[in-house]
């Protein structure tokens, strides 16, 4: 077996729409297409032995054991590896449980489609699990423990921390979208102008010099000292002299640690003679040049947390530990609590596994252990200083029991420090008992505190502390999206796009917007290029200053990667033809719909989908929608839309020349086809069902009528404001028209356009894009033989791995078909061909220029102009 393909959605994709983030596969069967599992001797029982867990599998049967059942009465492969590469994830501390497995087009591949959490993961699964499988089938061995100690890795490197994860579950549950900004878990949460940002338990509200304080442990204490709370006497050294003289006058116990420490790193406590005293200050040196020495306060150690000025937990935190038993070795007990199936490594679990490390070796040293050592029965070991969860410690919340005065205690040092998340060591015997009175201290003042203790204690309540977090960066009624137009369809998309974006853009708000010209923030190209896939629209939704985003959908990005947002409000879909088939496995019209159908189908449910009731394939999405749909048509008897409007839907038509809202069975006229420029007069058909989509966009964003109707009047078609769609030059002597189409849908509505005009003679300038079928090169020059009266065929620069012979080949035979004394000639390059036109244009002629090259094109045509414009001024 072999992965011939391989990519990783994003976002809602073709594949799914309810899980955004999956791995799809296309694997070649090859030797093994013909096996099924029951065809194999042992294969179920070696399946069993290596991945025992997939006991809880469900598959079809939807029982346990049911993907063991299915293997038993036999499935493909293809099945096993999705299952493989889940389980591999799950063992690795990442549940992933959704998958799908069907077969390709070609005989002998098929399709593997599994979620991921960390896709550097999900990718690495895929892989191993076509190995794995493969393996299985042959009866080779397997060694699981390199894979999933790799895919511990992968997630402890790349995947959430446990804080982090929980501030964007929070915000998931309230509809709250985010955006990874980078490896390091800064995450983006809202959109545009209204987002906010975190990375661990810091935010965007985080003050600097707050962390810095925190972050000097001297300052810290001499702030605290001064308002009245009780701290740990102590200095900071920098030699051994300076500690021995800070000995002096603190006696023992004491404690050591780095002056800009965290987490505990170079940490030790309760030493209590000089030799562990000067190892402490070494220890602590590796982390800072300054050492802070203080006296050691007898107590628990307790994490209090504060959140925007109030106190929300609190946890007693116990270091990693074992008790004797009278015959185990202390080796021996640290790996039976590490079965602790609460264990893991890493964040993976609630707790940690505890590891016997340099800092645990000098405890037991200290002490006259070895890991050999035989603990009494009933003997507490602690084999850490301090009591972090990252390093095998437990957690015990206490939250309801702390005292009034611990509480407002708290709350004040959260202020003086400047801290809108703190969190607050405190060593005492009794945090029900106010701190003065225990005669316990203030230890430490933490920026971006861990949420493990406080979300999954080892004993006790959990405390859902994300909750504030997001409550302080939304409050209560404050907006986190902003709106969002997304448009898709074969044709007319980039048409609709910059015309709903210069409505958005007179009603005053901050457009982001993405087309194949590129991505633009309030009419400023940013980014040049084909900007229709999931990085361009993230791009926009990133932008802090952009409060309306209207955004380009393509086929491409839909199958590449999936979309860059997981809901919009509205969702265009203006047509379905025949375009880009054979590539990305989509061979028909009706999957080149399903694909298409992804942006309706991620409609929020208070929003509308917006759909051509002219067209078959997308009229038909309509009946899988949960959200709102409004059609628009070129016919007001449309059935389909007489129907829509009398159970009080909503619509666009062209009616009487006019284009029109139905609401309920009331009529709306919006202006008149005729004085819309993008019509050129009402010829240009295809342009006035774009506009009925743009209009319908506008009336659901609740854009008053008048300004709709300014808004189609005054977005004037141009090479400036429209580069490619319809660009028309009216010479002394002929006219000529610049558009990217480059399919046959949109050849026809280019020559449906030049059927109104009074031409003498119409030129077209075709070529077909190199990586459509022989067929699609057929159809352009079938439909260019009809259209025009002469025909000229280029080619693009970059022929796609096709040949010359190929494309040309094709589209005269094409030509010859329908018109077999067509005047054709064939200019490979596009300036050359434009060139030939241009100098043999004939008066009463026009040029249909199909270009490749946009700016180059209108370049062209525009010198040509001016040269003629001198020679008529010369005469």
């Amino acid at each position: 077996m072999k992965i011939t393909d391989l990519r990783i959605m994003r976002g809602p994709n073709y594949w799914s729409v309810k899980h955004p983030k999956i791995i799809v596969i296309k694997l070649a069967m090859e030797d093994l297409s013909q096996k099924l599992t029951s065809d194999i001797p042992h294969f179920l029982k070696r399946l069993r032995k290596t991945f025992p867990g997939m006991r809880t599998h469900r598959s079809t049967e939807q029982v346990e054991g049911g993907f063991f059942k299915t293997v038993e009465e036999g499935t493909t492969l293809g099945h096993v590896v999705q299952h493989v590469a889940l389980e591999l994830q799950t063992m690795a501390g990442m549940d992933s449980g959704y998958g799908r497995c069907y077969p390709a087009r070609e005989d002998d591949h098929m399709y593997v489609v599994f979620s991921y959490q960390e896709e550097r993961a999900g990718e690495y699964a895929a892989y191993t699990a076509v190995r794995m499988t493969e393996a299985l089938a042959k009866g080779d061995k397997i060694r699981l423990y390199d894979d999933i100690s790799r895919l511990h890795q992968i997630r402890e490197d790349e995947y959430f921390g446990p804080s982090t994860y929980s501030i964007i579950s929070e915000a998931i549950s309230r509809g709250i979208p985010y955006i990874r900004l980078n490896r390091h878990s800064l995450i983006q949460l809202g959109y545009g102008v209204h987002q906010k940002r975190i990375q661990a338990t810091m935010t965007c509200k985080t003050a600097c010099f707050a962390v810095e304080i925190a972050g000097d442990k001297d300052a810290t204490k001499d702030m605290l000292q001064d308002a009245g709370i009780p701290v740990p006497k102590g200095t900071t050294v920098t030699s051994q002299e300076g500690l021995k003289k800070a000995l002096n006058w603190l006696g023992f116990p004491i404690v050591i640690k780095p002056l800009d420490g965290n987490h505990g790193k170079g940490a030790t406590i309760n030493i209590t003679n000089l030799k562990d005293a000067q190892r402490g200050f070494t220890e602590a040196r590796k982390y800072s040049e300054g050492v802070i020495v203080e006296q050691y306060i007898q107590g628990f150690d307790f994490r209090l947390l504060v959140i925007n000025g109030k106190f929300v937990a609190a946890a007693k935190r116990t270091p990693a530990m074992v008790v004797g038993d009278g015959s185990s070795s202390i080796k021996q007990l640290i790996d039976k609590e590490n079965k602790d199936i609460r264990r893991g490594i890493g964040h993976e679990k609630v707790l940690t596994k505890i590891k016997i490390d340099k800092h645990t070796k000098g405890i037991l040293k200290s002490q006259n252990l070895t890991s050999k050592s035989v603990l009494p029965a009933g003997e507490v070991l602690y084999l850490k200083s301090t009591a972090n969860i990252s390093t095998g410690g437990t957690a015990t919340d206490v939250t309801d029991l702390v005292d009034p005065y611990n509480i407002l205690m708290a709350e004040r040092i959260a202020g003086l420090i400047g801290l809108d998340i703190c969190g607050i060591d405190i060593m005492t015997t009794d945090i029900a008992i106010p701190l003065n009175e225990a005669r316990g201290a203030v230890l430490e003042v933490n920026a971006a505190p861990g949420f493990r203790m406080h979300i999954s204690p080892t004993y006790g309540l959990p405390r859902n502390v994300a909750e504030p977090v997001v409550d302080m960066l939304f409050p209560h009624g404050k907006p986190s999206r902003i709106p969002i137009i997304a448009v898709t369809g074969t044709n007319g998309k980039t048409t609709t796009t910059r015309l709903i974006a210069h409505m958005v853009k007179a009603k005053g708000y901050q457009v982001g917007y993405t087309t194949t010209d590129g991505i633009y923030i309030q009419d400023k190209l940013l980014e040049k290029g084909d900007t229709t896939g999931s990085y361009s629209a993230e791009f926009v939704l990133k932008d802090p200053t952009v409060n309306f985003a209207v955004l380009e959908s393509a086929r491409g990005g839909l199958l590449r990667s999936g979309l860059g947002f997981q809901q919009c409000d509205i969702g265009i879909v203006t047509n379905v033809s025949s375009d880009h088939l054979g590539l990305g496995d989509i061979h028909s019209l009706e999957e080149l719909a399903q694909v298409k159908a992804v942006i309706p189908k991620s409609v929020s449910k208070d929003g509308y989908a917006v759909l051509n009731a002219d067209d078959d394939l997308v009229y038909g999405m309509a009946e899988e929608l949960d959200c709102k749909v409004a059609f628009f048509s070129m016919d007001e008897e449309n059935p389909r839309i007489l129907k829509h409007i009398a159970k009080g839907g909503l619509a666009a038509v062209f009616e009487n020349g006019y284009i029109s809202i139905f609401k309920n069975s009331y009529k709306i006229r919006i202006d008149r086809v005729a004085d819309v420029p993008l019509t050129f007069g009402g010829k240009a058909k295809f342009n006035i069902q774009n506009i009925l989509a743009a209009a319908l966009a506008g009336y659901i964003s609740h854009f008053e009528i008048e300004d709709i109707k300014t808004s189609l009047r005054t977005f004037i078609p141009s090479p400036g404001k429209t580069p490619g769609r319809m660009n028309l030059f009216k010479f002394p002597n002929f006219e000529v028209l610049v558009d990217y189409a480059h399919n046959v849908g949109g050849l026809m509505a280019v020559g449906e356009f030049l059927n109104e005009l009074d031409s003498t003679k119409k030129i077209g300038i075709v070529a077909g894009v190199g990586d459509r079928r022989a067929e699609d090169f057929y159809e352009i020059g079938r439909v260019a033989g009809e259209v025009f009266d002469e025909v000229i065929v280029r080619l693009d620069a970059d022929l796609r791995g096709k040949t010359a012979d190929e494309i040309v080949g094709p589209i005269m035979q094409g030509i010859e078909d329908v018109a077999p004394n067509k005047p054709v000639k064939i200019i490979p390059e596009e300036m050359r061909a434009i060139a030939y036109a241009l100098e043999h244009a004939e008066s009463g002629s026009f040029i249909a220029i199909f270009t490749e090259d946009v700016n180059e094109s209108v370049k062209m045509v525009e010198s040509f102009k001016v040269i003629q414009d001198r020679k008529i001024l010369a005469d």
